[in-house]
């Protein structure tokens, strides 16, 4: 593979989410962990309509809405807000999301900068996908703001967040579990780039990916069958210019095998040993980081190890020995 193509690649993988009526996607190389919303510190008095703070592996990183720097509504949260940390070359902060749709390679032929951006526009480009407007966020627009200590605001933050009990209860579980979770000694943040996953299922298991290989994930691809392959191999599909084999993975894994409906076929596009692959799967559920240390190895093979993540067994699906494997085919992409 071209190394330019690889760095370009890189460059335009994004993790996009939802929040309030928009999408919005930030670069996943600033990505470092995604989170169930815990409860927050919110002392008298916060700058640049952060919304709180938290400790994070050692640091007390700001927490802020992008809504507030886009003059859009602000909606209470509650329990399912997810949270990103994310990182520029100085610091460490949080983004508050609703939802984390998935990570995706951007087309660089799709994407339009906006006009009259500076170092303080916190959206400067637009990327339209499939009739869909995702805006991307200028993460080091953010760094610049919050580093100006002087513009507070005006409204009622803390009102934001849910006050029951058990909501209250859920979320300071979460802020536990982060202040154990930073007593582990981690070596850099890359730890946590090495450590990112895709969780899928095949049947009622669940499996994931690491997220090194996944170059796209898509919930509902159309896949074009070819007569006289093999069982495992579900067809093509195209995507922008490029024709990619689909792999059914159950049939492909000796799983057994269930009906597939006929309008929702979520794939998972990954790249390995110069290939590009289509894996179809039942269901794509979130992205998650979890630490090396507690992953056991398990049998050789197309699985490479697992792991208990919120009381789950996973297992990784070792991506080299599956697009290695003599039995697949495939012209170059």
């Amino acid at each position: 593979m071209n190394s330019n193509n690889y760095i370009e690649q890189k460059k335009n993988a994004h993790l996009y989410f939802k929040l309030g009526g928009n999408k919005y996607a930030i670069n996943s190389d600033n990505v470092l962990e995604i989170m169930k919303l815990p409860a927050l510190e919110y002392p008298q008095k916060l700058p640049n309509n952060v919304i709180g703070l938290l400790k994070y592996n050692n640091f007390v990183i700001n927490v802020v809405d992008i809504r507030f720097y886009l003059d859009i509504n602000v909606t209470p949260y509650n329990v399912n807000n997810e949270l990103l940390i994310v990182k520029t070359d100085e610091i460490i902060l949080g983004l508050i999301t609703d939802k984390v749709i998935g990570i995706q390679s951007f087309d660089s032929a799709l994407t339009d900068a906006l006009p009259f951006v500076d170092n303080k526009t916190v959206v400067d480009s637009i990327y339209k996908y499939k009739d869909e407007t995702i805006y991307i966020i200028n993460i080091y627009a953010l760094e610049n703001i919050l580093k100006q200590h002087d513009v507070y605001s005006s409204t009622n933050i803390p009102a934001l967040f849910p006050k029951d009990e058990d909501s209250l209860a859920v979320m300071n579980e979460r802020t536990t579990a982060i202040l154990e979770k930073a007593g582990i000694k981690l070596a850099s943040a890359e730890l946590y780039v090495k450590n990112k996953y895709i969780s899928l299922n095949l049947n009622e298991d669940f499996y994931c990916i690491a997220l090194d290989y996944v170059r796209e994930v898509l919930k509902d691809t159309v896949i074009t069958k070819i007569p006289g392959l093999p069982d495992f191999i579900a067809g093509v599909m195209h995507l922008r210019g490029d024709y990619i084999t689909v792999i059914d993975l159950k049939r492909f894994l000796n799983l057994p095998a269930s009906k597939q409906s006929a309008d929702k076929n979520p794939v998972i596009i990954i790249k390995c040993n110069e290939l590009k692959l289509a894996l179809l799967i039942d269901r794509i559920n979130e992205l998650f980081e979890f630490q090396e240390s507690d992953i056991s190895e398990s049998s050789e093979g197309y699985y490479s190890s697992e792991f208990m993540y919120n009381n789950v067994l996973y297992t990784v699906l070792n991506v080299e020995k599956i697009s290695s494997d003599k039995k697949i085919i495939i012209t170059d992409m």
